[in-house]
């Protein structure tokens, strides 16, 4: 039995290299029809197309791993005990084999005529087929696309295939080796299961054994993803199938103008209702705003600071005894320091905050950053276009790598006038997380460089930064730089400090705190003048419940969701902001224009500026008011209320919902028209 097993899962092994091998083939094949290089790119790029294909092969061992499985499963192991089966285990071997080829066959042959169509490879145009008119489908797959050819070279192809896999298994096996004990023989067979077990879950990980760290579009090596298309072919198809579907079409993409223009017109100005915003270059132009005039003197620096999961529950009042926010604490007590703590931000996620935050309009999960029509083409909203007409230049600082969200690709449009990488500036040695370089290390470096553009121009500049370090899996090594639960909490309960992932959270949270509030001193001890912006990017829930601390087991919303934001400058006052005790994101650009404009200077903007009373916010995700918050999804509210207690939930009666619907159909309006966007 050991013997057939041992000979078994020599040949399942030998099966796993196939199906590489012939992805790596159908990846030649797309570049070779699709790439138009010649040999002389390939010479000169070598290491653009050898990172393509190597990490191309480790990806797509996600979906061949399975090969292994199947065969070890499903052949090796039952042939171990029924000796008549092992007999025909080569053969079952390659016909579970001839199925999986096929299926890579059908998803390669569809990705060259997706490509051919659409100029890319899967995306979610796929979702369409299901509204398509399938005879017109057939009609231009037998006609245009030769239809009949591929389902007839689907049987060359696979005798081809299968012929030399049964070549590649006849090549020999290692003996089953011979030991002097039972003992030993037992304890050789169950490692020898345990390592294929292991090689399966080496494999489905990408070359790791870690989950975590599976290979995925982000983390595609950035000299592969400068070259678009070599970024695309690098994927399998089985894997941007899977892409496709984790990822359903956006329905806002799915509806015609007809059903949306209604909606958008319940969040027009009243001058361009009755549909009138169509008769505009593009619908934005409707949110034509004119400041009032600057009410502070225009600072030569502006810092607007983006906190990974920098979020506003540590900053209450019942939390203050953790101490895990105290840089944040003691930035809100300085003199004209504004601090709104019902904030919201402009998506759930970091993308979605980004886009938000970048380009003025709501992402409503539209993945805007990935969407090519957005490289090429953008809004009158973006924040760079309003710094630049109130004579102000824009920097991107960014603690993680340029391929994060296809940044490389959108930054472009968005109109920074530059955009630093923390891997690119601080070194390949500086330490980080799987996310980005130590924020302390990069904003050290970001510091070091912003001091020495100075000394080149010294014209007005606004410095957008955003860390990374506050992000699971939450593995920094938090002592080497002061952090100590046992010190930091005042008073900790034997329960709080027995739960070590919540420490290492709220640790980290620390941790970003200080880093954060570190470079803020020097740039304030640098630049007396300068404006600062604090905000988080979305929060994350790093605070401990159902502790002797909080006895509630759940976050209120305003927990849930609620993000820090502050702004300091030497001549803000709070009767600047109309006593708003509720902002978002989407208010922070059109806050900075009035702020500094000079009177008259027209801009646009969807949302007001804190300068004017704000009684409600709604985003695609949550409402706010200034007495209670609100979640689209659960469509239930809660009161503001900051307390150690339950806080009631209460059923939405949806009176914000036609609103929410306006503004995610005003951003799936402009993505199903990418020709009304300012061509770059």
């Amino acid at each position: 039995m050991y013997e057939l097993f041992f000979h078994g899962i020599q040949q399942d092994l030998k099966l796993l290299c196939v199906a590489p091998v012939v992805c790596a083939i159908f990846r030649v094949i797309f570049i070779a029809v699709y790439g138009h290089y010649t040999l002389a790119d390939v010479r000169r790029d070598y290491k653009k197309f050898y990172h393509s294909f190597r990490y191309g092969f480790w990806w797509g061992m996600d979906w061949n791993a399975y090969v292994l499985l199947y065969s070890m499963v499903l052949v090796s192991i039952p042939a171990s005990f029924v000796p008549a089966m092992y007999d025909w285990g080569d053969t079952l071997r390659v016909l579970g084999l001839a199925v999986w080829l096929i299926v890579l066959y059908c998803a390669f042959v569809g990705k060259m005529i997706f490509y051919y169509h659409y100029h890319d490879i899967y995306n979610h145009l796929i979702w369409l087929a299901h509204h398509a008119n399938k005879r017109n489908l057939l009609d231009i797959f037998f006609n245009q696309n030769h239809g009949l050819v591929l389902i007839v070279s689907l049987v060359p192809y696979l005798a081809v295939t299968c012929a030399l896999s049964r070549v590649w298994l006849m090549t020999p096996t290692l003996p089953y080796p011979e030991f002097p004990s039972a003992a030993i023989t037992y304890f050789f067979n169950v490692v020898t299961f345990l390592a294929v077990i292991a090689i399966f879950y080496f494999c489905r990980f990408g070359g790791t054994f870690k989950h975590q760290d599976k290979p995925e579009w982000d983390e595609i090596p950035v000299v592969v993803k400068e070259d678009i298309f070599m970024a695309k072919a690098t994927v399998d198809d089985m894997c941007a199938l899977e892409i496709v579907w984790r990822h359903p079409m956006n329905e806002l993409l799915k509806h015609s103008d007809d059903t949306a223009a209604p909606l958008i017109d319940g969040v027009m100005p009243r001058k361009y209702k009755n549909l009138a915003w169509q008769k505009l270059p593009m619908p934005i132009d409707a949110y034509r705003r004119v400041a009032n005039g600057a009410r502070i003197k225009p600072p030569k620096h502006i810092f607007f600071l983006l906190a990974e999961s920098y979020e506003q529950a540590p900053m209450d009042p019942i939390y203050r005894n953790l101490h895990i926010a105290e840089g944040g604490h003691r930035f809100i007590e300085q003199p004209h320091t504004l601090y709104i703590k019902n904030f919201l931000s402009g998506g759930t996620r970091s993308r979605t905050s980004l886009v938000a935050l970048f380009l003025g309009i709501y992402d409503a999960e539209l993945e805007i950053n990935e969407n090519q029509n957005f490289w090429h083409g953008t809004v009158p909203t973006r924040l760079p276009e309003a710094m630049r007409g109130i004579g102000y230049r824009s920097y991107f600082w960014y603690g993680g790598e340029k391929n994060a969200g296809n940044l490389m690709h959108f930054l472009p449009s968005v109109g920074f006038d530059g955009a630093f990488f923390a891997p690119d500036i601080c070194g390949p040695d500086a330490p980080r997380t799987w996310v980005g370089v130590y924020d302390h290390v990069f904003l050290d470096e970001a510091a070091r460089r912003i001091e020495a553009m100075d000394r080149d121009d010294d014209s007005p500049v606004l410095h957008f930064i955003y860390t990374t370090s506050n992000h699971g899996p939450y593995k920094m090594p938090l002592a080497d730089y002061g952090f100590e639960a046992e010190k930091i909490f005042e008073n900790p309960t034997a329960k709080l400090m027995s739960d070590h992932a919540m420490i290492k959270k709220m640790g980290t949270y620390w941790y970003s705190d200080w880093a954060l509030f570190r470079f803020i001193d020097q740039m304030k001890e640098r630049y007396p003048d300068a404006l600062f912006i604090v905000t988080g990017d979305h929060s994350v829930g790093a605070v401990p419940l159902g502790d002797d601390l909080i006895a509630r087991k759940e976050p209120t919303i305003r927990e849930q969701v609620g993000t820090f934001f502050a702004m300091q400058h030497p001549e803000l006052e709070s009767t600047m902001f109309a006593g708003n005790t509720i902002a978002s994101h989407m208010n922070i650009m059109p806050t900075l224009v009035e702020l500094l404009a000079p009177k008259g200077h027209e801009y646009r903007a969807l949302f007001p500026s804190m300068t004017e009373h704000i009684d409600h916010i709604v985003t695609p995700y949550h409402w706010l008011t200034e007495k209670n918050m609100g979640l689209f999804k659960d469509a239930r509210y809660q009161s503001l209320e900051v307390t150690q207690g339950d806080v009631p939930l209460r059923e939405d009666d949806g009176r914000w919902t036609r609103e929410r619907d306006g503004w995610c159909e005003l951003s799936g309006w402009l993505a199903r028209h990418p020709e009304l966007l300012n061509k770059m």
